[in-house]
Protein backbone atom coordinates (compact mmCIF):
# COMPACT_ATOMS: atom_id res chain seq x y z
CA UNK A 1 0.00 0.00 0.00
CA UNK A 2 0.94 3.62 -0.46
CA UNK A 3 -0.14 6.83 1.16
CA UNK A 4 0.46 10.46 0.28
CA UNK A 5 1.95 12.85 2.84
CA UNK A 6 1.30 16.57 2.35
CA UNK A 7 2.70 19.43 4.41
CA UNK A 8 0.40 22.30 3.50
CA UNK A 9 1.15 26.00 3.52
CA UNK A 10 3.42 26.32 0.49
CA UNK A 11 2.63 28.76 -2.28
CA UNK A 12 2.28 27.09 -5.69
CA UNK A 13 4.13 28.83 -8.51
CA UNK A 14 5.07 27.53 -11.94
CA UNK A 15 3.79 25.29 -14.70
CA UNK A 16 2.00 21.94 -14.78
CA UNK A 17 1.56 19.99 -18.03
CA UNK A 18 -1.68 18.04 -18.37
CA UNK A 19 -1.60 14.46 -19.64
CA UNK A 20 -3.93 12.80 -22.15
CA UNK A 21 -7.55 12.29 -21.14
CA UNK A 22 -8.07 9.07 -19.20
CA UNK A 23 -11.72 8.77 -20.20
CA UNK A 24 -10.83 9.12 -23.90
CA UNK A 25 -7.93 6.73 -23.65
CA UNK A 26 -9.85 3.78 -22.23
CA UNK A 27 -12.65 4.15 -24.79
CA UNK A 28 -10.23 4.37 -27.71
CA UNK A 29 -8.11 1.47 -26.47
CA UNK A 30 -11.16 -0.82 -26.45
CA UNK A 31 -12.24 0.64 -29.81
CA UNK A 32 -9.08 -0.84 -31.35
CA UNK A 33 -10.83 -4.22 -31.05
CA UNK A 34 -12.86 -3.12 -34.10
CA UNK A 35 -9.69 -2.79 -36.19
CA UNK A 36 -8.29 -5.91 -37.85
CA UNK A 37 -4.70 -4.68 -37.66
CA UNK A 38 -2.38 -2.14 -36.01
CA UNK A 39 -3.10 1.17 -34.33
CA UNK A 40 -0.65 3.53 -32.65
CA UNK A 41 -2.21 5.50 -29.80
CA UNK A 42 -0.26 8.54 -28.60
CA UNK A 43 -0.54 10.90 -25.62
CA UNK A 44 -1.79 8.07 -23.40
CA UNK A 45 -1.78 8.93 -19.70
CA UNK A 46 0.26 6.23 -17.89
CA UNK A 47 -2.41 5.66 -15.24
CA UNK A 48 -3.74 2.43 -13.83
CA UNK A 49 -7.05 2.39 -15.77
CA UNK A 50 -5.10 2.68 -19.03
CA UNK A 51 -2.69 -0.05 -18.01
CA UNK A 52 -5.55 -2.32 -16.94
CA UNK A 53 -7.27 -1.75 -20.29
CA UNK A 54 -4.12 -2.76 -22.13
CA UNK A 55 -3.73 -5.87 -19.98
CA UNK A 56 -7.30 -6.86 -20.88
CA UNK A 57 -6.49 -6.48 -24.58
CA UNK A 58 -3.32 -8.55 -24.19
CA UNK A 59 -5.17 -11.40 -22.48
CA UNK A 60 -7.71 -11.30 -25.33
CA UNK A 61 -4.89 -11.87 -27.83
CA UNK A 62 -3.76 -8.39 -28.85
CA UNK A 63 -0.09 -7.76 -29.55
CA UNK A 64 1.10 -4.71 -27.61
CA UNK A 65 4.35 -2.80 -28.07
CA UNK A 66 5.17 0.25 -25.97
CA UNK A 67 6.96 2.86 -28.11
CA UNK A 68 7.54 5.20 -25.16
CA UNK A 69 5.85 6.08 -21.87
CA UNK A 70 2.81 7.61 -23.58
CA UNK A 71 2.60 5.81 -26.95
CA UNK A 72 1.63 2.23 -27.71
CA UNK A 73 1.24 0.10 -30.82
CA UNK A 74 -1.67 -2.34 -30.60
CA UNK A 75 -2.36 -5.09 -33.12
CA UNK A 76 -5.79 -6.66 -32.55
CA UNK A 77 -5.75 -8.90 -35.62
CA UNK A 78 -5.67 -12.08 -33.53
CA UNK A 79 -7.93 -10.96 -30.73
CA UNK A 80 -10.55 -13.48 -29.56
CA UNK A 81 -14.07 -12.50 -28.47
CA UNK A 82 -15.22 -13.50 -25.01
CA UNK A 83 -11.74 -13.63 -23.47
CA UNK A 84 -11.91 -10.48 -21.37
CA UNK A 85 -10.45 -11.52 -18.00
CA UNK A 86 -12.89 -11.14 -15.12
CA UNK A 87 -10.23 -10.17 -12.57
CA UNK A 88 -9.26 -7.08 -14.57
CA UNK A 89 -12.64 -6.18 -16.08
CA UNK A 90 -14.27 -6.04 -12.66
CA UNK A 91 -11.74 -3.42 -11.46
CA UNK A 92 -12.76 -0.55 -13.74
CA UNK A 93 -15.95 0.98 -15.07
CA UNK A 94 -14.83 1.36 -18.69
CA UNK A 95 -14.24 -2.39 -19.13
CA UNK A 96 -17.82 -2.59 -20.40
CA UNK A 97 -16.67 -1.02 -23.68
CA UNK A 98 -15.52 -4.54 -24.56
CA UNK A 99 -19.19 -5.37 -25.12
CA UNK A 100 -19.86 -2.78 -27.81
CA UNK A 101 -16.53 -3.37 -29.56
CA UNK A 102 -16.88 -7.18 -29.59
CA UNK A 103 -20.46 -6.98 -30.82
CA UNK A 104 -19.36 -4.66 -33.60
CA UNK A 105 -16.56 -6.92 -34.79
CA UNK A 106 -17.65 -10.45 -33.90
CA UNK A 107 -21.39 -10.33 -33.29
CA UNK A 108 -20.88 -11.83 -29.83
CA UNK A 109 -19.57 -10.32 -26.62
CA UNK A 110 -18.80 -11.10 -22.99
CA UNK A 111 -17.64 -9.07 -20.01
CA UNK A 112 -17.65 -9.29 -16.25
CA UNK A 113 -19.79 -6.66 -14.53
CA UNK A 114 -17.76 -3.43 -14.44
CA UNK A 115 -16.16 -1.99 -11.31
CA UNK A 116 -14.91 1.57 -10.79
CA UNK A 117 -15.81 4.24 -8.25
CA UNK A 118 -18.73 3.61 -5.90
CA UNK A 119 -21.32 6.38 -6.38
CA UNK A 120 -24.31 4.21 -5.50
CA UNK A 121 -26.38 2.39 -8.12
CA UNK A 122 -24.78 2.63 -11.57
CA UNK A 123 -26.96 0.48 -13.87
CA UNK A 124 -26.08 -0.37 -17.45
CA UNK A 125 -29.66 -0.76 -18.67
CA UNK A 126 -29.20 2.01 -21.26
CA UNK A 127 -26.28 0.11 -22.77
CA UNK A 128 -28.38 -3.05 -22.97
CA UNK A 129 -31.37 -1.26 -24.53
CA UNK A 130 -29.05 0.18 -27.15
CA UNK A 131 -27.58 -3.21 -28.02
CA UNK A 132 -31.05 -4.73 -28.21
CA UNK A 133 -32.25 -1.92 -30.49
CA UNK A 134 -29.43 -2.89 -32.87
CA UNK A 135 -30.61 -6.51 -32.89
CA UNK A 136 -28.52 -8.14 -30.15
CA UNK A 137 -29.80 -10.57 -27.53
CA UNK A 138 -28.39 -9.62 -24.13
CA UNK A 139 -28.25 -11.82 -21.02
CA UNK A 140 -27.38 -10.04 -17.79
CA UNK A 141 -26.23 -12.56 -15.20
CA UNK A 142 -25.20 -12.01 -11.59
CA UNK A 143 -21.52 -11.33 -12.34
CA UNK A 144 -21.32 -10.94 -16.13
CA UNK A 145 -23.05 -9.81 -19.31
CA UNK A 146 -23.31 -11.76 -22.58
CA UNK A 147 -24.58 -10.48 -25.92
CA UNK A 148 -25.07 -12.23 -29.25
CA UNK A 149 -26.64 -11.59 -32.64
CA UNK A 150 -27.57 -14.26 -35.15
CA UNK A 151 -27.77 -12.19 -38.33
CA UNK A 152 -25.54 -9.22 -37.52
CA UNK A 153 -26.35 -5.82 -36.06
CA UNK A 154 -28.73 -3.54 -37.94
CA UNK A 155 -28.86 0.24 -37.59
CA UNK A 156 -31.76 1.78 -35.74
CA UNK A 157 -33.01 5.02 -34.20
CA UNK A 158 -32.14 5.03 -30.48
CA UNK A 159 -33.48 7.57 -28.02
CA UNK A 160 -31.60 7.82 -24.72
CA UNK A 161 -34.05 8.31 -21.83
CA UNK A 162 -31.21 9.86 -19.82
CA UNK A 163 -27.89 11.21 -21.01
CA UNK A 164 -25.21 8.56 -20.50
CA UNK A 165 -21.61 8.90 -21.65
CA UNK A 166 -20.90 5.19 -21.26
CA UNK A 167 -24.03 4.08 -23.13
CA UNK A 168 -23.42 6.61 -25.92
CA UNK A 169 -19.88 5.29 -26.39
CA UNK A 170 -20.93 1.63 -26.26
CA UNK A 171 -23.69 2.14 -28.83
CA UNK A 172 -21.25 3.96 -31.13
CA UNK A 173 -18.81 1.05 -30.87
CA UNK A 174 -21.50 -1.50 -31.71
CA UNK A 175 -23.07 0.55 -34.52
CA UNK A 176 -19.91 1.48 -36.44
CA UNK A 177 -19.95 -1.77 -38.46
CA UNK A 178 -23.70 -2.47 -38.28
CA UNK A 179 -25.62 -2.52 -41.54
CA UNK A 180 -27.58 0.64 -42.27
CA UNK A 181 -27.75 3.88 -40.30
CA UNK A 182 -27.97 4.38 -36.52
CA UNK A 183 -29.00 7.61 -34.85
CA UNK A 184 -28.51 8.29 -31.14
CA UNK A 185 -30.90 10.97 -29.88
CA UNK A 186 -30.15 12.70 -26.56
CA UNK A 187 -26.55 11.53 -26.86
CA UNK A 188 -23.79 12.58 -24.48
CA UNK A 189 -21.72 15.52 -25.72
CA UNK A 190 -18.55 15.09 -23.65
CA UNK A 191 -15.16 15.73 -25.28
CA UNK A 192 -14.20 12.07 -24.93
CA UNK A 193 -17.26 11.07 -26.99
CA UNK A 194 -16.00 13.44 -29.70
CA UNK A 195 -12.47 12.07 -29.35
CA UNK A 196 -13.69 8.50 -29.83
CA UNK A 197 -15.71 9.50 -32.90
CA UNK A 198 -12.68 11.28 -34.37
CA UNK A 199 -10.54 8.18 -33.83
CA UNK A 200 -13.09 5.87 -35.43
CA UNK A 201 -13.58 8.25 -38.37
CA UNK A 202 -9.81 8.27 -38.89
CA UNK A 203 -10.07 4.46 -39.08
CA UNK A 204 -12.75 4.69 -41.79
CA UNK A 205 -15.99 5.01 -39.83
CA UNK A 206 -18.75 7.41 -40.88
CA UNK A 207 -19.89 9.20 -37.74
CA UNK A 208 -21.36 12.70 -37.71
CA UNK A 209 -22.82 14.88 -34.99
CA UNK A 210 -20.45 13.92 -32.16
CA UNK A 211 -20.43 16.80 -29.68
CA UNK A 212 -24.16 17.41 -30.26
CA UNK A 213 -27.15 15.57 -28.83
CA UNK A 214 -27.83 13.79 -32.14
CA UNK A 215 -25.17 11.40 -33.43
CA UNK A 216 -25.53 9.64 -36.79
CA UNK A 217 -23.53 6.52 -37.64
CA UNK A 218 -23.51 5.00 -41.12
CA UNK A 219 -22.21 1.45 -40.83
CA UNK A 220 -19.07 0.45 -42.72
CA UNK A 221 -17.70 -3.00 -43.48
CA UNK A 222 -14.29 -2.62 -41.88
CA UNK A 223 -11.92 -0.26 -40.13
CA UNK A 224 -8.21 0.21 -40.79
CA UNK A 225 -5.41 1.06 -38.38
CA UNK A 226 -4.19 4.61 -37.80
CA UNK A 227 -1.91 6.69 -35.59
CA UNK A 228 -3.96 8.84 -33.24
CA UNK A 229 -3.24 11.19 -30.31
CA UNK A 230 -5.55 11.43 -27.28
CA UNK A 231 -6.88 14.90 -26.36
CA UNK A 232 -5.76 16.57 -23.09
CA UNK A 233 -7.57 15.64 -19.89
CA UNK A 234 -10.07 18.35 -18.92
CA UNK A 235 -10.64 16.88 -15.44
CA UNK A 236 -6.93 16.77 -14.63
CA UNK A 237 -6.68 20.35 -15.88
CA UNK A 238 -9.66 21.39 -13.76
CA UNK A 239 -8.16 19.68 -10.73
CA UNK A 240 -4.96 21.71 -10.98
CA UNK A 241 -6.97 24.87 -11.62
CA UNK A 242 -8.67 24.32 -8.26
CA UNK A 243 -5.29 23.65 -6.64
CA UNK A 244 -4.12 26.98 -7.99
CA UNK A 245 -7.11 28.74 -6.44
CA UNK A 246 -7.03 27.42 -2.86
CA UNK A 247 -4.46 29.86 -1.54
CA UNK A 248 -3.85 33.57 -2.04
CA UNK A 249 -0.50 34.02 -3.77
CA UNK A 250 -0.69 30.88 -5.90
CA UNK A 251 0.09 31.40 -9.59
CA UNK A 252 -0.22 28.28 -11.75
CA UNK A 253 0.10 27.95 -15.50
CA UNK A 254 -1.58 24.75 -16.69
CA UNK A 255 -0.46 23.72 -20.17
CA UNK A 256 -1.54 21.20 -22.83
CA UNK A 257 -5.21 22.02 -22.34
CA UNK A 258 -8.18 22.87 -24.58
CA UNK A 259 -9.66 25.97 -22.90
CA UNK A 260 -13.04 25.38 -24.59
CA UNK A 261 -13.41 22.13 -22.59
CA UNK A 262 -12.82 24.06 -19.35
CA UNK A 263 -15.40 26.82 -19.82
CA UNK A 264 -17.81 25.67 -17.09
CA UNK A 265 -14.95 25.30 -14.60
CA UNK A 266 -13.43 28.63 -15.56
CA UNK A 267 -16.78 30.38 -15.20
CA UNK A 268 -17.27 29.13 -11.63
CA UNK A 269 -13.75 30.06 -10.58
CA UNK A 270 -14.20 33.59 -11.93
CA UNK A 271 -17.55 33.81 -10.10
CA UNK A 272 -15.68 32.98 -6.87
CA UNK A 273 -13.17 35.78 -7.48
CA UNK A 274 -10.33 33.71 -8.93
CA UNK A 275 -8.23 35.17 -11.74
CA UNK A 276 -8.20 32.96 -14.87
CA UNK A 277 -6.26 33.90 -17.98
CA UNK A 278 -6.73 31.78 -21.14
CA UNK A 279 -4.26 31.16 -23.96
CA UNK A 280 -4.42 28.94 -27.02
CA UNK A 281 -3.38 25.82 -25.09
CA UNK A 282 -3.00 26.97 -21.50
CA UNK A 283 -4.76 28.64 -18.59
CA UNK A 284 -3.18 30.65 -15.78
CA UNK A 285 -4.89 30.59 -12.37
CA UNK A 286 -4.10 32.95 -9.49
CA UNK A 287 -5.87 34.52 -6.53
CA UNK A 288 -5.39 37.80 -4.72
CA UNK A 289 -8.75 38.20 -2.93
CA UNK A 290 -10.92 36.12 -0.57
CA UNK A 291 -13.17 33.51 -2.18
CA UNK A 292 -16.86 34.32 -2.70
CA UNK A 293 -19.59 31.73 -2.00
CA UNK A 294 -21.48 30.43 -5.05
CA UNK A 295 -24.01 27.80 -6.09
CA UNK A 296 -22.87 24.90 -8.28
CA UNK A 297 -24.90 22.15 -9.94
CA UNK A 298 -23.19 19.29 -11.75
CA UNK A 299 -24.76 18.11 -15.00
CA UNK A 300 -23.61 16.44 -18.23
CA UNK A 301 -21.27 18.41 -20.51
CA UNK A 302 -21.13 21.29 -21.29
CA UNK A 303 -22.36 22.04 -17.76
CA UNK A 304 -20.16 21.75 -14.68
CA UNK A 305 -18.82 18.17 -14.60
CA UNK A 306 -19.68 15.67 -11.88
CA UNK A 307 -16.02 14.61 -11.88
CA UNK A 308 -15.19 18.08 -10.49
CA UNK A 309 -17.72 17.90 -7.63
CA UNK A 310 -15.24 16.97 -4.85
CA UNK A 311 -12.58 19.42 -6.03
CA UNK A 312 -14.90 22.44 -6.21
CA UNK A 313 -16.30 21.47 -2.80
CA UNK A 314 -12.84 22.00 -1.29
CA UNK A 315 -12.83 25.52 -2.68
CA UNK A 316 -16.33 26.19 -1.35
CA UNK A 317 -15.18 25.25 2.16
CA UNK A 318 -12.76 28.19 2.01
CA UNK A 319 -15.25 30.79 0.73
CA UNK A 320 -16.61 33.55 2.94
CA UNK A 321 -20.24 32.49 3.39
CA UNK A 322 -22.68 29.74 2.45
CA UNK A 323 -22.50 27.88 -0.85
CA UNK A 324 -24.75 25.19 -2.25
CA UNK A 325 -23.46 22.23 -4.26
CA UNK A 326 -26.03 20.08 -6.07
CA UNK A 327 -25.08 16.77 -7.68
CA UNK A 328 -27.09 16.22 -10.85
CA UNK A 329 -25.62 12.89 -11.97
CA UNK A 330 -24.78 10.38 -9.22
CA UNK A 331 -26.63 9.55 -6.01
CA UNK A 332 -23.57 8.68 -3.93
CA UNK A 333 -21.14 11.45 -4.87
CA UNK A 334 -20.96 13.09 -1.43
CA UNK A 335 -19.34 10.23 0.51
CA UNK A 336 -16.07 12.15 0.48
CA UNK A 337 -17.51 15.01 2.55
CA UNK A 338 -16.96 13.01 5.75
CA UNK A 339 -13.24 13.20 5.05
CA UNK A 340 -13.31 16.98 4.51
CA UNK A 341 -15.22 17.37 7.77
CA UNK A 342 -12.26 15.63 9.48
CA UNK A 343 -10.17 18.53 8.18
CA UNK A 344 -12.49 21.13 9.68
CA UNK A 345 -14.94 21.70 6.83
CA UNK A 346 -18.55 22.64 7.60
CA UNK A 347 -20.69 20.62 5.15
CA UNK A 348 -24.28 19.45 5.57
CA UNK A 349 -25.46 16.89 3.02
CA UNK A 350 -29.09 16.14 2.22
CA UNK A 351 -29.38 13.58 -0.57
CA UNK A 352 -27.92 15.08 -3.72
CA UNK A 353 -27.48 18.53 -2.19
CA UNK A 354 -24.86 19.96 0.15
CA UNK A 355 -24.72 23.30 1.99
CA UNK A 356 -21.10 24.33 2.45
CA UNK A 357 -20.34 27.01 5.02
CA UNK A 358 -16.92 28.52 4.58
CA UNK A 359 -14.37 28.19 7.38
CA UNK A 360 -11.29 30.30 8.07
CA UNK A 361 -8.97 27.41 7.38
CA UNK A 362 -8.74 23.64 7.02
CA UNK A 363 -6.48 21.62 9.28
CA UNK A 364 -4.22 18.69 8.50
CA UNK A 365 -5.66 15.24 9.19
CA UNK A 366 -5.50 11.59 8.25
CA UNK A 367 -8.07 11.00 5.50
CA UNK A 368 -8.74 8.50 2.75
CA UNK A 369 -9.41 8.66 -0.95
CA UNK A 370 -12.99 7.35 -1.21
CA UNK A 371 -12.82 7.33 -5.01
CA UNK A 372 -10.71 8.72 -7.84
CA UNK A 373 -11.85 12.36 -7.83
CA UNK A 374 -12.37 12.43 -4.06
CA UNK A 375 -8.73 11.40 -3.72
CA UNK A 376 -7.66 14.39 -5.79
CA UNK A 377 -9.84 16.60 -3.61
CA UNK A 378 -8.11 15.34 -0.47
CA UNK A 379 -4.75 16.34 -1.95
CA UNK A 380 -6.08 19.81 -2.76
CA UNK A 381 -7.53 20.18 0.73
CA UNK A 382 -4.22 19.13 2.26
CA UNK A 383 -2.42 21.80 0.20
CA UNK A 384 -4.80 24.41 1.62
CA UNK A 385 -3.90 23.64 5.26
CA UNK A 386 -0.94 24.85 7.29
CA UNK A 387 -0.29 21.39 8.72
CA UNK A 388 0.47 17.84 7.69
CA UNK A 389 -2.05 15.42 6.19
CA UNK A 390 -1.93 11.74 5.34
CA UNK A 391 -4.07 10.44 2.49
CA UNK A 392 -4.69 6.71 2.40
CA UNK A 393 -6.18 4.36 -0.22
CA UNK A 394 -4.46 6.34 -2.95
CA UNK A 395 -4.77 3.48 -5.45
CA UNK A 396 -7.95 5.36 -6.44
CA UNK A 397 -5.86 8.38 -7.41
CA UNK A 398 -3.49 6.18 -9.42
CA UNK A 399 -6.40 5.11 -11.61
CA UNK A 400 -6.71 8.54 -13.21
CA UNK A 401 -3.84 10.91 -12.38
CA UNK A 402 -0.39 10.61 -13.88
CA UNK A 403 2.17 11.14 -11.08
CA UNK A 404 0.24 13.84 -9.28
CA UNK A 405 2.85 14.18 -6.54
CA UNK A 406 5.71 14.92 -8.95
CA UNK A 407 3.67 17.49 -10.85
CA UNK A 408 2.72 19.31 -7.65
CA UNK A 409 6.27 19.11 -6.24
CA UNK A 410 7.42 20.78 -9.45
CA UNK A 411 5.40 23.88 -8.55
CA UNK A 412 6.41 24.06 -4.89
CA UNK A 413 4.16 21.65 -2.99
CA UNK A 414 5.61 19.63 -0.10
CA UNK A 415 4.14 16.28 -1.10
CA UNK A 416 5.41 12.73 -1.34
CA UNK A 417 4.11 9.18 -1.60
CA UNK A 418 5.47 6.56 0.76
CA UNK A 419 5.07 2.80 0.85
CA UNK A 420 3.54 1.16 3.90
CA UNK A 421 3.12 -2.59 4.48
CA UNK A 422 0.15 -4.14 2.65
CA UNK A 423 -0.31 -7.28 4.71
CA UNK A 424 -3.53 -8.20 2.92
CA UNK A 425 -2.26 -7.55 -0.63
CA UNK A 426 -5.41 -5.65 -1.55
CA UNK A 427 -3.82 -2.83 -3.54
CA UNK A 428 -1.11 -4.63 -5.47
CA UNK A 429 -3.18 -5.34 -8.55
CA UNK A 430 -3.56 -1.75 -9.62
CA UNK A 431 -0.72 0.01 -7.85
CA UNK A 432 2.20 -2.31 -8.59
CA UNK A 433 1.52 -4.90 -11.28
CA UNK A 434 -0.09 -2.56 -13.79
CA UNK A 435 2.75 -0.17 -14.43
CA UNK A 436 2.70 0.51 -18.15
CA UNK A 437 6.43 0.54 -18.88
Amino acid sequence: MEKIIVSGGNTLQGEIEVSGMKNSAVAILFATILVDGKCVIENLPPVDDVCTSIKILEVMGASVKWLNKTSVEINTKNIIAGKSPDEFASKMRASYYVLGAELGRFGTAYSAKPGGCDFGVRPIDRHIKGFEALGATVEEELMCIRATTENGLVGNNIFMDDISVGATINIILAAVTASGVTTIDNAAREPHVVDLANFLNACGAEISGAGTDMIKIKGVRELTGVTYAIVPDMIEAGTYMIAGAVRIGNHLKITNVIPKHLESITAKLIEMGVNVEEGDDYVIVSRTEPLKPINVKTLPYPSFPTDMNPQICVLLTLAEGNSRLIEGVWDGRFKYTEELIRMGADIKVNGRSAVVTGVKKLTGARVRACDLRAGAAMVIAALATDGMSEIEEIYHIRRGYDNMEAKLRGVGADIKAINIPDIFGINGLLSNENKCV
